[in-house]
């Protein structure tokens, strides 16, 4: 919202001294945000009103030239030479006299051109620097009214004027007019103010001129319509009216035009002005049908939704309502009688057809916030006035005053609340001032306020917000800046250290971490090849998403992790290994959430179903990569990252949250099916899969850009057991001993598998083992390999002997044999 503030000067007694900065503080301190100052061009020297006395058209030259005689206050009139033909005698100018610099240090100087001396230049709103428009020159005034010639004319153009913009919060949508501005303006610095709505309506008598029916009380409690006749077509917009939409922001179109925008700038009620001779039959406010068209003032022509609400005649509709008017009943140049609307919408259906249709227009930025239904007879009969002062216009009947509005509930308060959220001590006469002064009528009673609000504040509906009112207006500097002491705790929680240890691992082990976006589409589901009744194909969807290509919350990791590693391929990183760990979104049917108030604590019942509405969001990790996983170089070829690095990130996760992880082989999509492995814990006696890890499926390489082989893992870190007590290593000073055995290994049979039955077969000497040795192909038989294992051995009390060795090596075998493992022959 642009503020003038000089136009602001007319309805807030700004005290003496008061300058723009101080302006700008109070803006600050009463919550209103100050984006910008803008002010005036610099200009000069001499610059007067003067007044076209004289016009001579000089000929013999390319292009018209005029040469006229302009009263500019002194002795005689002086000659100027102008090549703009919009102004007439008697019109009243702004003249540049010898001696002033106009914006961009343009020097006005007398001169002899066209055969004439020009004394002086009769200047345009661009020259002067107060608009782009350069078609003409600025006339003030037409046919002797006006200010005085001579007369100083900086502040009869604005050039004095500084425009002061804010950011307006949608709560306070009363700010989006320059009502709502001096009124707390007002407050904010302690003066009177004068209510440019508060003027006494007009004594209008007679039948309506129009028969308006509202079928959508709902979405329309109060629609105000007033005919007007006798408009002169050719009524220019007064100068004062178009500076002051300038400074706004907004364009000047034509006197009916332009005096609803500077009532709704003024009042803060938007309205619209439709050609009563292109308006047939009754105006009717309803519901759109499905398949209904409405070609805008903007000229697009609109497939409706059965939600829109609209304005129409016996032709249909002609305007969308509180957003756009439609072009059939569009204000044109030969325009003499108008049908003048003013309503009152309500704000949450104006912003769905705003954003359904994307026209966020100047109306609906205002109804969408909440505009004051008190205003509707006032802006007509401000915009009436305007049309006949300046166009000619008179009111013919009695308008039309559609009203079923309910009135407002009072809100109960506690007038020592506000003092004990802010930390400060209001007194509650304090309370009830401060109230009085939002425009709230408050009734006080023992120990509670009976607060009703203001017709223009929809958006207080609740005790906080009449606390947010009273803290606000006592003023924010006020509170205290008070840390609260932090209760004594107990440090991270296991979750927390689990979840940043598996971090530091991974990042260690040579990741690097790329948060994603937690949002995925369908596109991205059907490139992992999921099937149709795969569970991460059941997403929650998100009501107003940041992109309508991604408007779900994932499910997997995966999708977001693959987007960053082929973004870094594109950019010419080819050796890339990431990780990401976050939440994940299980979808599901799930039973509506209820809507608690915020006049007290949710009791036991409510908290369990707004818990039980809530997608349950498991913590997942994931790793993807591709290209050299050890670089190449003098000392080697390298290696190039495969399913194995995979399954080792997977391990390294395990480790870090202190449990045992198990591999097997696994099928899964996205993964390759003879690449993918499962992740496995044990609890309790039960298996249970995690997660999987491999290679990813061709065809998902080549739908996503990916090279050949690009391996990922995603484990659910929430499903892994809790870590057991961790227990210090036993240390024994004897030495110890070293068993290599070899088996052959049916290839059904995992090598996780057999080192665990090493393990268990190894008894209470068992201190480590580790796989040295894969090998297939003859001398092994066909179907299966031959795993080498190295065993380390050691008692805690004793050197070991020949005897215990052959022992654990007996145990082991008994073990392995009954799952058809053999040991491997000096032949074999």
């Amino acid at each position: 919202m642009r503020v003038p503030v000089g136009w602001l000067a007319e309805y807030v007694d700004v005290p003496a001294g008061v300058g723009v900065e101080d302006l700008d503080t109070a803006f600050v301190r009463l919550g209103l945000e100050v984006e910008e100052v803008h002010r005036p061009a610099e200009v000069t020297g001499p610059l007067v009103v003067g007044r076209v006395l004289e016009i001579e058209e000089l000929t013999g030259f390319k292009k018209p030239i005029r040469y006229c005689r302009v009263d500019v206050g002194e002795d005689e009139p002086r000659g100027i030479v102008c090549g703009a033909g919009n102004f007439a005698v008697g019109d009243t100018v702004v003249v540049a006299l010898p001696g002033a610099v106009l914006p961009g240090g343009f020097e006005i100087a007398a001169r002899k051109t066209y055969d004439h001396v020009s004394d002086g230049m009769i200047c345009s709103v661009r020259e002067l620097g107060i608009g782009e428009d350069h078609a003409g020159i600025l006339v003030l005034t037409s046919g002797g009214d006006g200010p005085e010639p001579g007369a100083d004319a900086v502040p009869v153009v604005g050039l004095d004027d500084v425009v002061i913009e804010l950011a307006v919060t949608p709560d306070r949508g009363y700010c989006l007019s320059m009502r709502g501005i001096a009124r707390e303006m007002s407050t904010g610095l302690a003066v009177g103010w004068r209510d440019p709505g508060a003027a006494a309506l007009p004594g209008w008598s007679g039948e309506p001129a129009w028969e308006v029916t509202v079928a959508d009380a709902d979405r329309c409690d109060r629609f105000s319509m007033v005919a007007l006749e006798g408009l002169d077509p050719t009524a220019p917009s007064p100068w004062w009216m178009r500076r002051r939409l300038a400074q706004s922001g907004i364009r000047s179109i034509s006197l009916a035009v332009d005096v609803t925008n500077y009532v709704m700038l003024e009042l803060g009620q938007p309205m619209h002005a439709f050609d009563r001779d292109a308006v047939t039959g009754p105006i009717v406010v309803r519901r759109a049908r499905e398949g209904e068209r409405l070609t805008t003032l903007d000229g697009t022509d609109r497939q409706l939704s059965g939600d829109d609400l609209l304005i129409t005649d016996d032709t249909g509709p002609i305007g969308l309502a509180a957003v756009m008017g439609g072009a059939s009943t569009e204000i044109g140049d030969g325009t003499t009688a108008v049908l003048l609307e003013a309503a009152h919408w309500e704000p949450t259906g104006v912003a769905r057809t705003a954003r359904r249709h994307r026209l966020p227009s100047e109306a609906a930025k205002r109804f969408e916030r909440g505009v004051d239904p008190e205003m509707t007879v006032a802006a007509m009969a401000r915009a009436a006035e305007l049309l006949a002062e300046y166009g000619g216009a008179r009111v013919v009947g009695a308008p039309v005053d559609v009203d079923t509005r309910r009135p407002r509930p009072a809100i109960g308060l506690d007038a020592g609340r506000p003092g004990r959220v802010s930390g400060v001590p209001y007194p509650p006469a304090q309370v009830v001032e401060l109230l009085e002064a939002v425009g709230c009528a408050v009734e006080v009673g023992d120990s509670t306020l009976t607060v009703t609000p203001p017709t223009w504040r929809p958006d207080l509906t609740d005790p906080a917000d009449l606390v947010e009112e009273v803290v606000r207006l006592a003023g924010y500097d006020d509170v205290p800046s008070v840390l609260p002491t932090a209760p004594p705790g107990r440090g991270l929680t296991e979750t927390q250290r689990r979840r940043r240890a598996i971090g530091r691992v991974l990042a260690e082990a040579g990741y690097v971490e790329a948060p994603s976006y937690p949002f995925v589409g369908t596109p991205a589901l059907d490139a992992l090849g999921l099937a149709d009744d795969d569970e991460r194909r059941r997403v929650v969807l998100v009501r107003n998403p940041l992109s309508e290509e991604e408007p779900a919350l994932r499910t997997t990791l995966v999708p977001g992790l693959l987007a960053t590693l082929a973004r870094n391929l594109a950019r010419g990183r080819r050796d890339v290994a990431l990780f990401e760990h976050g939440a994940v979104f299980l979808g599901g049917v799930r039973a509506p959430a209820p809507l608690p108030g915020v006049d007290g604590r949710p009791d036991d019942d409510v908290l369990a179903a707004l818990l039980g509405a809530v997608p349950g969001q498991p913590w997942h990790v994931a790793v993807a990569l591709t290209g050299q996983r050890e670089p190449r170089g003098w000392w080697g070829p390298g290696r190039a990252a495969g399913w194995a690095d995979a399954v080792q990130a997977a391990r390294v996760v395990a480790a870090a949250a202190g449990v045992q992880l198990f591999v097997r082989p696994g099928e899964a999509a996205p993964w390759h099916p003879g690449r993918c492995a499962e992740l496995v814990v044990s609890e309790g006696g039960d298996d249970r899969v995690v997660g999987y890890a491999g290679e990813l499926h061709p065809r998902v390489c080549a739908a996503l850009g990916l090279p050949a082989r690009t391996s990922v893992m995603e484990l659910d870190v929430d499903a892994l057991p809790p870590a057991p007590v961790p227990v210090g290593p036993r240390l024994s000073t004897f030495p110890p001993v070293f068993l290599d055995l070899a088996f052959v290994v049916p290839n059904e049979i995992t090598a996780s598998h057999v080192e665990s039955l090493v393990r268990g077969g190894a008894g209470e000497l068992f201190e480590a083992v580790r796989l040295f040795d894969v090998w297939s192909g003859p001398p092994v038989p066909a179907g299966s390999r031959s795993l080498a294992y190295s065993l380390v051995l050691r008692a805690p009390d004793r050197t070991l002997t020949a005897a215990d060795v052959a022992h654990v090596r007996e145990g082991i075998l008994a073990v392995v044999e009954l799952q058809g493992i053999t040991l491997r022959s000096a032949d074999a």
